[in-house]
């Protein structure tokens, strides 16, 4: 593209530079010693060139004559007319939006080509996706995104990731597009599609499905249908954000323990997850009959909760069995004679963020015992949902986030998720919530996965592979006083013989290729690792001798000892 855009200047200035360089040989030159001293071409030119491109160095090798100077001025100034051209056509190639694009692509395929680390391939950064995206540099993820909107591609520079995160300004739902992100790379390993079209997440899933078929793909549909032919593709997580909320609605009034232990389990890491006030059973107003206010009035019924429905439009279905007010929801008037004062839940779910607030203000004026339930279409709009104080919010970029963490970077995790519900068991969620509360805090912890390998954990594995054995409760000591333990818990241990236990006791043994799904606070992580990883930080917790090498250490060494067996008395 350079080189096409740049042929007519420079064969310019080539023209140029040849007539100058000839005209200056012709040109007579002044009379030494009786003789005319004209210039060689190699004089001409070693003359023009730097003349065309500084001030000059002086008339060489001899004082030019009237003529040469007369043909130096001439030349001069057609250096000027074409240097300028010149210039002008490399300004504007600089400036024109293709090359710009070109030059981009091409960086980006370098940096995907490059990656050597285990990445996801994240399509579409809106709310969702920078969630999403900032939730894997928390994990300690790669990321390539791809979003059609240059200004959403731009802000990715201007967020403070861990590492540089490669992005494309493309269409996702272009298979050529996908296999530059690196949909086939060996290093992928997960497609996230994420934008704002199901169809373009159809295609994204399609793409993925013939192009990498193992590859694990979590996709984002909005309607039945679109999930219908994202799962006859063969595509494996197909999130709705409003199915899943209708079904943590329905779970929060059937079990509300395992409501509080799933979310915070599944909570973004850092985010509050105290426990919450309970959806009650009883008389319900909907504000906005969509595809939300449907689902939820399933979830009602599911549980025998009256729903009162409020919408601007008259009802369309003579079979809806509950009462239905027509008018606008944020007046004082429509909420009365839904009997606002007398019910026990209000759902808000309206497609505006400002009539969903207007609703559930005015709302809570005339019933300040309300359980609120309001929906949340944009994340900029945090504050002022915070600031309302609500019950339960339905934030659909926060839920798909949420899932496809779940999902992918822990797989672990959907396993024991799944366990949980099969177990379906109040009173023991509760008191797991409760000893993790207690032992890691209210905030959502970090989840992750280890397995014990020679890959993953490469001293503990060789001292179980000589027969020794070691108990759970060893390997949560800290490395620097195994007096001490990690901020971390055990959820649930997989086992290679096919067996499971869920949130095992300390007392339990491990074995090789044991599978661990963690929970615990920043920083144990990386703690937990070393302790398996590193022989002397694994002698030393399971012995209480440090068996560091050293003039130094072997000094100190007996001092510790002592040191830890007074602490131990």
């Amino acid at each position: 593209m350079i080189i096409r855009r740049l042929r007519a200047p420079l064969i310019l200035l080539i023209v140029i530079i040849s007539v100058s360089v000839l005209g200056l040989t012709l040109a007579p030159g002044p009379v030494i010693d009786g003789q005319p001293r004209n210039l060689s071409f190699f004089q001409a030119f070693y003359f023009i060139s730097y003349t065309a491109t500084t001030i000059g160095f002086g008339e060489i090798p001899y004082a030019f004559s009237d003529q040469q100077r007369l043909w130096i001025v001439f030349c001069i100034y057609m250096s000027v007319a074409g240097w300028a051209y010149t210039l002008g056509t490399v300004f504007a190639l600089l400036a024109d939006r293709n090359l710009r694009q070109t030059i981009a692509l091409m960086r980006f395929r370098r940096a995907v080509l490059h990656m050597s680390e285990p990445f996801y391939l994240v399509c579409g950064y809106g709310e969702t996706g920078r969630l999403i995206c900032q939730a894997l540099n928390r994990r300690r993820f790669r990321m390539v995104v791809v979003e059609i909107d240059e200004t959403r591609a731009g802000e990715i520079d201007l967020s403070d990731y861990d590492a540089d995160v490669p992005a494309l300004a493309a269409d996702a739902s272009n298979p050529d597009t996908l296999q530059q992100a690196g949909l086939t790379h060996p290093n992928c390993v997960g497609a996230i599609a994420v934008t704002n079209d199901d169809d373009a997440n159809l295609a994204i899933s399609i793409a993925a499905r013939l192009l990498s078929p193992h590859l694990p793909v979590v996709a984002r549909a909005e309607t039945r249908e679109a999930a219908a032919n994202m799962a006859a593709f063969g595509t494996a997580h197909i999130i709705n954000p409003f199915e899943t909320f209708s079904e943590t609605l329905a779970l929060a009034l059937r079990a509300p323990a395992t409501w509080h232990l799933l979310g915070w389990l599944t909570g973004l890491p850092g985010a509050p997850t105290e426990r919450r006030r309970e959806p009650p059973r009883g008389t319900w107003i909907l504000c906005g009959y969509n595809r939300l206010g449907r689902l939820l009035i399933k979830a009602l019924d599911a549980n025998k909760s009256l729903v009162t429905a409020i919408d601007h439009q008259p009802r369309s279905d003579p079979p809806f069995p509950h009462s239905w007010v027509q008018g606008n929801a944020s007046s004082r008037e429509t909420l009365e004679a839904a009997g606002i004062r007398e019910a026990v839940g209000l759902a808000v779910c309206t497609d505006s963020d400002v009539n969903n607030l207007s609703i559930a203000v005015t709302a809570h004026e005339l019933n300040k015992n309300l359980f609120v339930l309001i929906r949340q279409n944009h994340i900029s709009n945090h504050a002022l949902f915070e600031a309302l104080k609500s019950d339960l919010a339905f934030v659909p970029s926060e839920i798909i986030a949420h899932e496809c963490l779940s999902i992918l970077s822990t797989p672990l995790l959907a396993r024991f998720l799944a366990d949980i519900h099969k177990r379906n068991d109040e009173e023991w969620c509760a008191w797991l919530f409760d000893r993790m509360a207690c032992r890691l805090g209210t905030m959502a912890p970090e989840i992750w996965s280890e397995r014990i390998n020679l890959t993953r954990a490469p001293a503990l594995y060789r001292r179980l592979m000589r027969g020794e054995t070691i108990v759970l409760d060893q390997l949560l000591r800290s490395y620097a006083n195994r007096y001490e333990f990690l901020a971390c818990e055990v959820l649930y241990i997989a086992r290679d013989n096919g067996n499971k236990l869920a949130v095992p006791a300390s007392s339990t043994r491990i074995l090789p290729g044991d599978e661990f799904l963690l929970a615990g606070r920043p920083g144990a992580r990386s703690a937990f690792d070393h302790n398996i990883s590193n022989d002397h930080a694994l002698a030393y917790i399971l012995t209480g001798n440090d068996t560091q090498r050293g003039w130094i250490w072997s000094k100190l060494a007996p001092r510790q000892t002592r040191e830890g067996a007074s602490h131990l008395r």
